[in-house]
Formats: structure tokens, sequence, C-alpha cells
């Protein structure tokens, strides 16, 4: 079956596509047909899906070698490489396991307030680290603190749902959010600030941690549970790593800058992210060696990324975002509340059956068309996508979370279905709320 999928699906999307779009655009929304079926369906590795755009884009006319390669090699990719070697750093000096320790033993020992602890624990970590990273490194964890199936689905959930809504907290969060910051530096936009960013949706994160656990706590609130995980203090590697990612934090936000008090360093965030990173190489750190850590580097993930990128450079090489946008701007008719409400709900939806970054991909190149072309704001309805790409809690292919938490064999999808589709319609009423309240006075 999925073969036959990989080889019809492009070609019923070429055939549709054909009727409304000139060949050069219909052949694009085919190919990325193919990559969006194959990361999919996972008949190819996801590295080697992500790097057939260096190929196919040329072959077919579409942009050349050149153009598309340079994607690959995008600024935000380093950004999230020196995020990924903090990971490495973290994971291997144990540093997870001690701090999620420590909040954990905030909270009381009952179901309710583990819950709450463990999405807690995933969503500080995942506005960090990425959210993919930080499930990985806690789903063990949460699995075992109890014998109780229904426990085990809860807690496995809790990270997985945690670490998604946590993920937007910061740009280097989630593959959405660097997509988003990647479009609008293409687009001469003003990138928003990493202090900005945190203000705009700390409001956001807070609600839906506090929603999200008590939904998943509902019938097993008063269940006790023995706390029974152990750590020793902090070691001097360990020291060594909490010194950077606050170091690190300080100075994203002093090189923030916050209008008209403070205009920032003027510094490369993607610069910091690298530099910190490779700091923990150096003799004195001496945390990663390269020969031994460096396999680690996600690269399929950093290819991923230049895949989303090469797919919104087609986007607008081919015309196809405008071509697209003129179909959408009846939309604009709306009141911009109706607006913002109709972008929350396609990109929320849209999103189960795709991966978020491939949607994101496509989506923002057409979203801004219609919001310039419309004389709206493009930074206010971007944003709305972006954060709507990560708040997808229904299957397991919407997000690199959910997969992890299906993976490791507490969850059900019909667990994941029920919880999932109440939290996708509290994320939409929420998103649109600060939209419409609260971003449009800032995001200009």
């Amino acid at each position: 079956m999925k073969y036959i999928l990989t080889a019809v699906l492009p070609f019923v999307a070429y055939v549709l596509a054909s009727t409304y779009l000139i060949e050069t655009q219909a052949i694009l929304v085919a190919l990325i047909t193919l990559l969006v079926t194959l990361w999919t369906n996972e008949l190819l590795p996801l590295g080697v899906v992500s790097l057939l755009p260096i190929i196919l884009f040329p072959s077919f006319g579409i942009i050349d070698t050149k153009v598309t390669a340079a994607n690959y090699a995008h600024p935000i990719i380093y950004l999230f490489l020196g995020g990924f070697l903090l990971a490495i750093a973290v994971e291997k000096t144990k540093l997870h396991i001690y701090i999620a320790d420590k909040i954990l033993s905030f909270f009381p020992a009952t179901s309710r307030g583990m819950i709450f602890s463990l999405a807690l624990t995933s969503g500080l970590l995942s506005s960090i680290l990425s959210n993919t990273t930080t499930t990985l490194l806690l789903i063990s964890i949460a699995i075992f603190l109890t014998s109780n199936p229904q426990l085990k689905m809860r807690f496995a959930l809790a990270i997985a749902y945690g670490a998604s809504i946590g993920g937007i907290l910061t740009p280097i969060g989630t593959p959405p959010n660097l997509i988003l910051l990647g479009i609008m530096q293409e687009h001469s936009m003003e990138a928003i600030p990493f202090f900005t960013w945190m203000m705009l949706v700390a409001p956001l994160v807070v609600l839906m941690l506090v929603i999200m656990s008590f939904l998943l706590s509902l019938g097993v609130q008063d269940v006790e549970i023995e706390q029974t995980m152990k750590v020793e203090p902090l070691d001097k590697q360990q020291k060594k790593v909490l010194f950077v990612l606050f170091s690190l934090i300080a100075l994203l936000f002093v090189n923030a800058p916050i209008k008209p008090y403070w205009d920032g360093l003027g510094l490369s965030e993607s610069g910091i992210l690298l530099g910190f990173g490779l700091l923990l190489f150096t003799p004195y750190f001496h945390i990663l060696d390269w020969g031994e850590d460096a396999h680690k580097i996600p690269y399929a993930i950093m290819f991923l990324f230049g895949a989303g990128f090469s797919i919104a450079k087609a986007f607008s090489s081919t015309g196809l975002a405008d071509t697209l946008a003129s179909y959408l701007l009846a939309m604009t008719d709306m009141s911009p509340l109706l607006l913002i409400v109709s972008v929350a709900f396609l990109i929320t939806f849209a999103t189960e059956i795709t991966s978020n970054t491939a949607l994101i991909s496509i989506m923002l190149p057409v979203i801004y068309s219609v919001a310039e072309q419309a004389g709206i704001n493009t930074t206010l309805f971007m944003m709305v996508a972006t954060v709507c790409a990560s708040y997808a809690f229904m299957l397991p292919i919407a997000t690199a979370p959910n997969a992890i938490a299906m993976s490791s064999g507490a969850v059900h999808v019909k667990d994941m279905l029920r919880y999932g589709i109440v939290l996708n319609i509290v994320g939409i009423i929420l998103i649109v709320l600060m939209a419409s309240l609260f971003w449009q006075h800032i995001l200009v």
C-alpha cells in the first residue's frame, strides 16, 4: 500500500493542480506531494527524503541546484545545531534527570500533581532543547513512575503534550518556530526578538499546561504515587553544563532589544547558539568529544530544515505562493477575527495528517502573500499559523512528541484522539484570543 500511495498521490496531485496552475507550479505541487507522502509513510529514511529536493527541483526545472542547496546552509540551521549540541551535553551528563527530579519534588505525590509536574518539566526543558529531544529524554522516566497502565498513558501524554506546548516558548524550541524566523529573514522582515517572543507566548503556554494537566488527571486525580526517583548531587560536569545553559539564556535576554529602552547587543542568535554549543568541546569544559558525540547530532532533522526552506524558496520562485494567495484572497473579505480563526483551524487540523515542519514550510509563504496583498498584519497571521502547527494533539504523525509517546507502548491512538480533539479546540480558542487581544498590539 505504501508503494501504491507513493506512486499514485503525486500523479493525482499533478492532474488536479494542472487544472488551475501553470505547468511548473503543477509539477512543484506533485513533487511536494511526493515528499510529504515519503515523510509520512517512512518508506525512505527521513534524511534521505529531506535531501531529495536537491535532486528533484533542478531536474524538473523548479529552481537550480545552487539555489536549492543554499537552503541547507541557512543561518537558522546553525542556530538549531547549537541547540542540538547543548541537548547532547545535557543527556550525556544526565543533567535532565537531576532537573526533572528537582521539579517533581515540588509537587504532591498524587497522579494530578505528577501529571502537572511532568508536563511542566517537559514544557520548560522543551523551551531550551528541541521538543523531540525533551520527549525522548523524559519519556523513559515517566513510564517507570508507576505500574498502572492508565497512569502510564497519562504520564506519557503529559510529557508529549507538555513538550509541544512548551516548545513554542522560545524561538528554538520547535522546528516551525525556526522556519518562521527563516522566512521572515527571507522577506527582510524584522525578526521577533527572543525576549519579545517569550513575552507573547508565555500566557498561552501557562494556560495550556494547566488545562492539559487537569484534563489528563480527570478520573485519577486522587491516586497516590510513591516517588522513588533518587539522584546524586550535581557533579562537576553537570555544573559546567548548567553554567553554560544559564549563561546562554542570560546572553539571549541581554541581546534582545526592548524598544524603546534597549537596542540589544546586535549579535546573531544563530552565532550565539552555535558558539555556546561549540564551547562544550573546548579544553576547559570538555563536555563533548567530536569522535564520541558527533554521531548523536540529528543531521536528518537539519536536512529536514533545508528541505523546508527549499520548498518555501520554490513556492516563491515559481510564483505558486502568489497564485495560491490569489485564490485565498476571498478570505480577506472576512473580519480580522474570522480570518484568524480560519487560519488557526486550517493549520491545526491540516498538520494532524502530515509533518508540522513540512506543512508550515508550505503554508507560511502562502499566508505571507495573502496578508501582504490584503494589507493586513503579516507577522501576526504567520505567528498564529506557526503556533497552531505545534498545537496538534490528536494523531501520532502530527508532531514528533506525539509519535514518541506512541512508540513507548503506553499510549494507543484512541487515547490520543480522545484527549487530543479537546486540546486542539482549546488551543485554537486560546490562540485566537491571544492574537486578537494581545499579539496584534505588539506584532506590527
